[in-house]
């Protein structure tokens, strides 16, 4: 993935995450968990809306916002998560612990990114690149 992207999802690690379901847009809040070139990983509950949501239709965007520069990073979601991995990235993040007791307590996403866009608008005139993974 792109440099610029990758540092702003470093520096900010919550997302806007889109579903669409039957057709409406569906909005929230997620936490980047671990990013591995262009794979993003997630966690969630299976028990949540939003599990059931992506399982019925797996295809996904996500936005990240700083300041005047955002990434747009779109893809479909993958569920067949190695155990190592689920195990590093409940155990690498700190808020997971304090809400499950265990990593297998949650379901883990990974969003290999298919496309991507790179605004800046604090240049003249802004800043647009695109990518296709």
């Amino acid at each position: 993935m792109d440099e610029k992207i990758l540092e702003l999802f470093k520096k900010n690690k919550e997302v806007a995450f889109a579903t669409s379901v039957e057709g409406k847009p569906h909005l929230r809040i997620f936490q980047i968990m671990k990013i591995d070139g262009n794979d993003i990983y997630f966690a969630t509950s299976p028990k949540k809306e939003v599990y059931a949501q992506l399982r019925e239709n797996p295809h996904v965007a996500i936005l990240d916002l700083k300041g005047a520069s955002f990434a747009r990073v779109s893809g479909t979601i993958d569920f067949d998560i190695p155990d190592a991995v689920q195990r590093e990235i409940f155990e690498t993040n700190p808020v997971l612990p304090h809400l499950y007791e265990s990593y297998t307590d949650l379901a883990y996403l990974r969003l290999p990114a298919e496309s991507a866009d790179y605004f800046d608008l604090r240049t003249t005139p802004p800043t647009l690149i695109h990518y296709d993974f």
